[in-house]
């Protein structure tokens, strides 16, 4: 593995456990994210800090990357086919309305509150995602 990082992954899990803590004690909801975009677009409650939470999503890493890192050269690319990017996010979407919510919201949220839909839907997005790299790299498919 050439990208095995344990202290930066461990740093990350304890801030990422810590804020859905001070979320769900400051608001009372939980931070599953498919469930916040959702709760953005239909409901007229919350609206506006559902939106802020999306956008701190977006901002945050941009803050961290352009402030803190600034002479930090990360390597990542992503595709260019847009058909591909549009069908990977209905995809998504898909999945997280069949499971009733997302990684976040079973992976942190609900396996943190013991429930056991979370912890099986959890098993299945991390099979799920091994079986497709196996796949993908199986064939030698690179996106």
């Amino acid at each position: 593995m050439h990208n095995f990082t344990p202290i930066s992954a461990l740093i990350g899990g304890i801030i990422i456990g810590l804020s859905v803590v001070f979320y769900f004690y400051t608001t009372g909801r939980l931070a599953g994210i498919s469930g916040i975009f959702e709760n953005a677009i239909t409901k007229s409650s919350n609206r506006l800090s559902n939106v802020y939470f999306l956008l701190g999503l977006v901002i945050g890493p941009l803050i961290y990357y352009n402030i803190i890192l600034p002479s930090e050269d990360i390597a990542f690319t992503i595709t260019h086919s847009y058909g591909l990017i549009i069908s990977g996010g209905l995809l998504v979407g898909l999945g997280t309305r069949l499971s009733k919510g997302c990684t976040s919201g079973h992976g942190i949220c609900g396996i943190g509150r013991l429930s056991l839909n979370s912890m099986l839907a959890t098993v299945i997005f991390v099979a799920a995602g091994m079986l497709t790299v196996t796949i993908l790299q199986q064939y030698g498919i690179h996106l």
